[in-house]
């Protein structure tokens, strides 16, 4: 499936009764993560925090799995624009290293995980899909201001994201160790076909 059906396929976002309901059940996996830990969370004990009956829950998310997994994804939409530093080669160094410390955090990885383990569809789209979604609209940002500034020989959104992001969730995946920012850099140089200063 391409990146341009993906896109074409968003629902909007719930709104009215149905968003104070999500943002009331979110805010209430949050706090008893924190307080409790991940492993004590139950669907009812999420239902009793947010104010709303457990077959609420279940109506909606289905199962505890993938409740997480949307809740993991709205914390993994982004908040702000890439950094704007007057080049590509620099708004991608930033933002990939950026990218790389988020993901690469412990609460980063929790994320992954849960995103991961959902098997129904949010707005209509496997969950994964929707954060390439929010990946490639980063990427699709900072080669749109390059184009703006005259920069030549662009690559593609999905050539970043195959040359970057995807080694990166790789290597935080299967890897013994985390990539690190001077592995990053060579990436990006590759991506690029030039150096990408420290």
């Amino acid at each position: 499936m391409t990146r341009e059906s993906l896109s074409g396929r968003s629902s909007p976002r719930p709104g009215g009764r149905s968003a104070r309901v999500q943002a009331a059940v979110h805010a209430a996996v949050q706090a008893l993560s924190q307080e409790l830990g991940r492993s004590a969370l139950t669907m009812p004990l999420i239902a009793a925090r947010a104010g709303v009956t457990p077959s609420t829950l279940y109506r909606r998310w289905g199962d505890l799995a993938d409740l997480l997994a949307d809740v993991a994804v709205a914390r993994m939409r982004p908040d702000m624009e890439p950094p704007d530093t007057g080049s590509l080669a620099g708004d991608l160094a930033a933002w990939s290293e950026q990218y790389l410390d988020e993901m690469s955090s412990d609460v980063g990885r929790a994320l992954v995980h849960d995103v991961l383990a959902g098997r129904a569809p949010v707005d209509g789209q496997p969950v994964p899909c929707r954060c390439y979604e929010f990946t490639a609209a980063q990427l699709d940002t900072v080669l749109a201001r390059a184009r703006a500034r005259g920069e030549t020989d662009l690559p593609t959104t999905d050539a970043l994201v195959d040359g970057i992001v995807a080694p990166i969730m790789h290597r935080l995946l299967f890897a013994p160790q985390a990539p690190d920012t001077a592995w990053l850099h060579h990436r990006l140089a590759q991506c690029l076909g030039r150096p990408v200063a420290a």
